[in-house]
């Protein structure tokens, strides 16, 4: 049988993003698994124990052929169902050691936490889109699923005021503690823990508009009791309402990880929306990340507003 062959990153991209003050990104990819680096640790996720064994032996020998000093090892298990999600595991290191870290992406800084459930703190492949938010340089921000907050620390740094909305109280306090590092002060900037479909239409009733609105929402998710997120259906309402409260040159990030939504089921769902909502949009997709292959990490496209 014909061994699976995982893509490293060479020499070369990791000296670029080095320069970029960039130290959080994916190492390596292959079908049942992919690594990550986050400051000098490592997080090797794996759907098979086979995918875990050769990810870590080419791991030592990829850092050993590029010079790379690696601090610590874990290990993540990739379930089919997110029920089934766990803590990454310490695989090298010291155990006695913080399991709470600090990674850059051009020279923003973001806290890692290794113990605070299946994901650490920081989706890498959604550097780009983070930087093209930066370049932007809105004025309000409207950041849904907000997670740790690292498109409100994005927004917040090209001088924007954010609304940061979240289900998850414990999500948005690191999402301050984000703020903190990269000495942003949350003064302007507000948390809410709330349902995202329940607070747009709050919004639209006020007459808020934002130059940007971030929609990156999990595959499934749950709202409350009896109550089910599902991106692959509620993805259309979800957008109809951001576009409601989308200024008239504004502009909406729409991100997905689920593998029914790609790039042209998004300018699909897109057309649709723009349509109902009598608004008209450019469509911009950024170009792919040179440490991902084709079609690994989260679709997206950015609807640019008119």
């Amino acid at each position: 049988m014909k061994k699976p062959i995982a893509r490293w990153i060479d020499a070369a991209l990791l000296r670029d993003f080095e320069a970029e003050k960039t130290d959080a990104h994916r190492l390596a990819t292959m079908q049942d698994g992919w690594v990550e680096r986050f400051g000098r640790d490592i997080l090797v996720s794996f759907r098979t124990p086979e995918a875990r064994e050769r990810l870590t032996l080419e791991l030592h020998l990829w850092a050993a052929a590029v010079a790379f000093d690696c601090g610590r090892i874990f290990t993540r298990f990739l379930p089919r169902k997110n029920e089934e999600r766990g803590q990454p595991q310490l695989l090298f290191g010291d155990a006695a050691e913080n399991l709470q870290t600090t990674a850059m992406e051009r020279q923003l800084k973001f806290e890692i936490d290794f113990a605070a459930g299946y994901s650490v703190g920081l989706f890498v492949d959604q550097r780009e889109n983070r930087a093209y938010l930066r370049k932007l340089t809105p004025k309000r921000v409207l950041n849904c699923f907000a997670y740790t907050c690292s498109f409100g620390v994005a927004a917040a740094t090209a001088g924007a005021t954010t609304i940061n909305v979240d289900l998850s109280r414990k999500a948005l306090a690191r999402g301050r503690a984000n703020f903190a590092l990269n000495t942003l002060t949350t003064n302007v900037h507000q948390f809410i823990a709330d349902d995202v479909l329940k607070v747009l239409p709050r919004l639209a009733r006020r007459g808020e508009k934002f130059d940007a609105i971030i929609l990156d929402p999990p595959t499934f998710a749950h709202r409350g009791p009896g109550k089910m997120f599902r991106v692959e259906r509620d993805f259309e309402q979800l957008l109809l309402m951001a576009l409601e409260v989308a200024a008239r040159d504004g502009h909406i990030l729409l991100a997905t990880n689920c593998s029914e939504l790609g790039r042209q089921a998004l300018e699909v769902l897109a057309r649709y929306c723009l349509k109902t909502a009598g608004r008209a949009a450019k469509f911009v997709h950024l170009p792919a990340l040179p440490d991902f292959p084709h079609g690994a990490g989260a679709s997206s496209l950015w609807l640019s507003l008119r």
